[in-house]
């Protein structure tokens, strides 16, 4: 096996629309506490001239989400070819009840809310940014048995996908568990 090279995520970057829209939402709506902004009129890794603010907000555990504003550029669109719901920043918070509270708290702000979703190991709900990014708040509720068992049977899953490109059933009682679960 390949030793794994990183060590965590230094960030994860994304293009937004206004650099101080961005982290109004981010810092008032989520809580997320804003780090840094760094503002070049050249890109360092090209040498291009093309200004940018490069903005770093705190997303929790030493994770950072940081966001591109560049007026020079196009307006910004998304991967017309990829459905919405597919690229999204998913991000955990700690219990259900802290899901549901959020999910009250962005009812509140007026953000339009999807959920809570049962993902038989995680719940989540869904809204949008003010940039058009899907963004995810997903509560564990998984055990640690049902993990172990969804790893065990990835690899398996993997090989058969790629071969059939069709759902593989190996792990079928997820959803049996989430139709039980719904039920009640």
């Amino acid at each position: 096996m390949t030793k794994q090279i990183p060590n965590g995520f230094h960030h994860v970057a994304y293009r937004c629309n206004d650099a101080k829209e961005t982290v109004e939402f981010y810092r008032d709506i989520l809580g997320m506490d804003f780090q840094l902004a760094i503002a070049e009129d050249q890109v360092p890794s090209t040498g291009e001239p093309d200004p940018y603010m490069h903005i770093f907000l705190d997303a929790g555990n030493n994770n950072v989400l940081a966001f591109f504003e560049l007026p020079g550029q196009p307006k910004m669109d998304r991967d017309r070819n990829t459905p919405k719901w597919v690229q999204h920043i998913a991000m955990r918070v700690e219990s259900m009840e802290a899901l549901l509270a959020a999910k009250q708290h962005l009812e509140e702000n007026g953000i339009a809310v999807l959920g809570p979703t049962h993902h038989g190991i995680f719940q989540s709900i869904y809204f949008f940014d003010p940039n058009g990014h899907r963004l995810e708040l997903a509560a564990d509720i998984g055990t640690p048995e049902q993990m172990a068992q969804l790893k065990s049977v990835a690899p398996d899953m993997l090989e058969e996908w790629s071969r059939t490109k069709k759902a593989p059933r190996h792990a079928a009682w997820l959803h049996e568990k989430i139709a039980e679960e719904t039920s009640v």
